[in-house]
């Protein structure tokens, strides 16, 4: 975090940074159409040699200024290079055109998150997700996660499931180190953790815990997949007073689950599922830390996507810092066993027990 510490900047380069922030909305989605309309994809296979407005615009099936007008904007963004009459990929259109994380990351933001932002201010002012209304008549999205309207729900798994499935394989391996014979999947959403864990353990019961309807869902996956008789449901809304946990389990799991709460409801969940496991159980949460990133843009994407909580999901959680997770966990009666960061894309494991 050292590089947030100081303004480095001069006041030339705050002022061009100022005017890139006030038309970015517009160069995102210059960058969008671009790809859309597979003007990438053409330079791309154009390699070195590089295509004129003219020939792209036929290639494209659009009017040579639609061409023109789109790739300037891409010069601006450094997407794409020009020299008479040839404009080529640069290394931004590259990366746009090739790397998974970046299409993920982009589709999400366009198709979940672009139109909801306008309603960015009323929920920084009112602590609800007045963004939500864009995708359907929630409280919260998870309640509609099932029956997102499309391209929404698409982009919205494959953003969540990337994430995930990076850190899959090292997960496994540290999780099942001592293997656990019944783990608590609190969370669960579709069941891909849980189905992870039965294909990597054939021994391993699961239960998982979540919302009724995304049990329906992750149930019939379970079954899907042979899975149904070592998996069972537990349906339970972690925030309603009354809502009980299972009351065994030797390995209690949450990934990417307590981001979706505030503080307190941070705290409240921990104090419950401290109250409800046996005292020789181990509590794992995985989670995105924007402290614990290497990179500077990880943490960038994770302070984006902390707003995405706030205008669409909720209304009041966050990506932390580690350090407050700790310390909720600690308040909680846990006890630090050990911390492990950087698996798979920026994940962090907090290995957890009983104080």
């Amino acid at each position: 975090m050292s590089h947030h510490v100081h303004d480095r900047m001069t006041a030339l380069q705050a002022k061009e940074y100022a005017q890139q922030l006030a038309f970015a909305p517009i160069a995102f989605q210059a960058a969008r159409s671009m790809l859309q309309l597979n003007l990438l994809a053409e330079l791309d296979q154009a390699g070195k040699q590089g295509l004129s407005a003219g020939q792209l615009a036929e290639k494209a099936g659009l009017a040579e200024y639609a061409v023109k007008v789109v790739l300037d904007m891409g010069l601006s963004c450094h997407i794409v290079t020009y020299q008479a009459p040839h404009y080529r990929l640069a290394k931004v259109g590259y990366f746009l055109l090739h790397d998974d994380m970046t299409q993920v990351n982009m589709a999400f933001t366009d198709d979940v998150c672009y139109r909801a932002m306008s309603h960015l201010t009323t929920s920084l002012q009112e602590s609800r997700p007045a963004g939500l209304q864009e995708l359907g008549d929630w409280l919260t999205i998870y309640e509609g996660l099932s029956v997102l309207p499309e391209p929404a729900r698409r982009s919205w798994f494959e953003f969540d499931h990337y994430y995930s499935d990076k850190a899959f394989p090292e997960l496994l391996r540290l999780v099942f180190t001592q293997p656990p014979r019944h783990l608590i999947d609190i969370g669960a959403n579709t069941g891909r953790w849980a189905a992870q864990c039965c294909n990597y353990d054939e021994q391993v019961q699961v239960t998982m815990v979540d919302l009724p309807q995304q049990l329906v869902l992750a149930m019939q996956n379970m079954q899907a997949q042979g899975f149904a008789e070592r998996v069972t449901a537990h349906p339970a809304n972690l925030l309603e007073a009354n809502s009980q946990l299972p009351t065994a389990g030797d390995v209690w799991w949450m990934s990417q689950f307590l981001d979706c709460f505030s503080p307190m409801q941070i705290w409240n969940i921990l104090r419950s599922v401290y109250a409800a496991m046996p005292d020789n159980a181990l509590v794992y949460i995985l989670e995105m830390f924007w402290d614990c990133q290497k990179f500077s843009a990880a943490s960038y994407s994770l302070n984006a996507t902390s707003l995405y909580f706030t205008c669409l999901a909720n209304g009041n959680s966050r990506f932390y810092r580690s350090t407050e997770m700790l310390e909720l966990a600690a308040e909680a009666g846990f006890v630090l066993v050990e911390q492990i960061d950087d698996i798979g894309v920026g994940h962090t494991l907090l290995k957890l027990r009983k104080a």
